[in-house]
């Protein structure tokens, strides 16, 4: 009897635990979960980009558009 209450529940814990594993798989969930992957990634993309573009312009003086002007040669355009 102890036998039998112990397997019937054990079968009810794997098939919930199953159907939530199934769940999961959905293919909203997974486009979703996709999409914020490559949101958080493009955020970390543009947060080190920010950071790597503050380093270079402090490292080379870059930090007003007038002593960029300084640099350049008369008959050179800086693509504005």
């Amino acid at each position: 009897m102890i036998r039998r209450l112990f397997y019937m529940a054990l079968g009810a814990y794997l098939a919930t635990w199953a159907q939530r594993r199934l769940r999961a798989l959905k293919p909203d969930h997974l486009a979703r979960r996709a999409a914020d992957q490559v949101r958080g990634f493009a955020d970390d993309v543009r947060d080190q980009a920010s950071h790597r573009e503050t380093e270079l312009r402090a490292r080379f003086g870059l930090d007003t558009v007038s002593s960029t002007q300084t640099h350049l040669p008369p008959n050179v355009r800086d693509g504005r």
